[in-house]
């Protein structure tokens, strides 16, 4: 009999309506305390772990970000044979037999073998929890289950395989990239750099849709399916906003990373520290000082910054596009000159908002009031040039 033993945050037991004989229990379950020999072979599909998803993955258990892991991510479907909770030692004991065709792990593969080869290099300060969904049934079918439960991935390989095509003008925008032979397209596409992550770049700039302050392109932070379908809605637009926003990708990178590898020296100027690394480390979605790399060129850089303080500062910017007589989207003024006036303000804003990645990353007051900020600074640029006309 192979038992294990483990610790659980949390434990919740339901039985089957239609089947009174199969319960299920879901465990959440701190990735420190996951057992590191649970069994694969009941699982139709075999890890692979050089692909794009995998690698998304093992950024989601290493970095600072997804601190809401188990809310994310779909987590693990285990058979067992048995399962037992000690409440008063918050202990999981699961019996899954000797018989790897019908116990252990049927769906979710990818999770946990992201987590037990890739936990070491998580941040000491954080703590991520997995949603465990352990089926338990004398009757259950493994095979049907396993079946109906490992469809997802073909379904999302068809997706966007069919909408490959659809990518080409993003592509030829950033052919003379760096970075353009390292974008997969594809979830099986072995590259660093997925496709939407690109997206929620455009997404955060879709002036379209997020013309003024009265609304908040958050979904670029919270909603990569929300994201993909818009660009999906899009395509067959006459004036598709994607298709106008591409040819200022490279740019729009340039931004984003400059953002990245600068924050750091605006905080501390907000702060008055003088260069002292160590607070700004210490804050909650910030790993470092250490040697990590931008997300596009791979430009090195001191700190990895959750995503949730950078992008409402990002998307603020968005206030200085405008689309002229021709249809075209073009810059008011130069958004990295920008950067360098409202820089401070942006990063003061957003870290006096909250400390919190998560609850940053989807503050849709926050997003506003960003916004505001470069848009004051894009008033007084018009201000400016207004005069220095009138005196010539």
């Amino acid at each position: 009999m192979t038992t294990k033993k483990f610790k659980a945050k949390a434990v919740r037991t339901i039985t089957s309506p239609s089947n009174s004989e199969v319960t299920t229990y879901y465990a959440w379950v701190d990735f420190r305390d996951l057992p590191n020999d649970l069994s694969l072979e009941v699982n139709p599909r075999k890890p692979k772990m050089n692909t794009a998803v995998a690698k998304q993955l093992i950024k989601a258990v290493t970095g600072p970000d997804n601190i809401s892991f188990d809310i994310n991510n779909r987590g693990i479907v285990i058979t067992a044979k048995s399962f037992k909770f000690d409440t008063s030692t918050s202990t999981v004991n699961l019996d899954l037999d000797d018989d790897i065709t019908r116990y252990g792990i049927l769906d979710g593969g990818h999770t946990y073998t992201a987590i037990v080869q890739n936990r070491d290099k998580m941040p000491e300060s954080i703590t991520k929890y997995v949603r465990l969904e352990i089926v338990v049934g004398e009757t259950l079918d493994v095979s049907d289950l396993a079946d109906a439960r490992n469809t997802s991935a073909q379904v999302s390989d068809i997706a966007l395989f069919e909408l490959d095509e659809k990518f080409n003008f993003v592509k030829e925008a950033i052919k003379n990239e760096d970075y353009a032979e390292k974008v997969a397209y594809k979830d099986n596409d072995n590259k660093p750099i997925q496709i939407g992550e690109l997206l929620k770049l455009l997404f955060a700039f879709n002036i379209k849709r997020y013309p003024d302050d009265s609304g908040a392109p958050v979904s670029a932070y919270s909603g990569k399916a929300a994201v993909f379908r818009d660009y999906k809605n899009e395509f067959d637009e006459a004036d598709n906003i994607y298709k106008k926003l591409a040819p200022e990708l490279p740019n729009l990178v340039k931004l984003y990373e400059t953002i990245q590898k600068e924050l750091p020296d605006k905080y501390h100027e907000f702060k008055n520290e003088d260069g002292k690394n160590g607070k700004f480390g210490a804050v909650r979605g910030i790993e470092g000082a250490g040697k990590f790399s931008t997300d596009f060129t791979e430009e090195d850089m001191s700190y990895q910054i959750s995503v949730g303080f950078l992008l409402p500062i990002f998307g603020a910017f968005r206030a200085l596009l405008k689309i002229n007589s021709k249809g075209e989207i073009i810059w008011e003024f130069n958004p990295l000159e920008v950067w360098e006036k409202a820089g401070v303000r942006l990063v003061q804003n957003t870290f006096d908002t909250d400390t919190n990645p998560q609850q940053v990353g989807k503050s849709k007051t926050l997003w506003q009031a960003n916004y505001r900020i470069v848009d004051s600074v894009r008033k007084d640029l018009l201000i400016e040039k207004f005069e220095s006309m009138q005196n010539n």
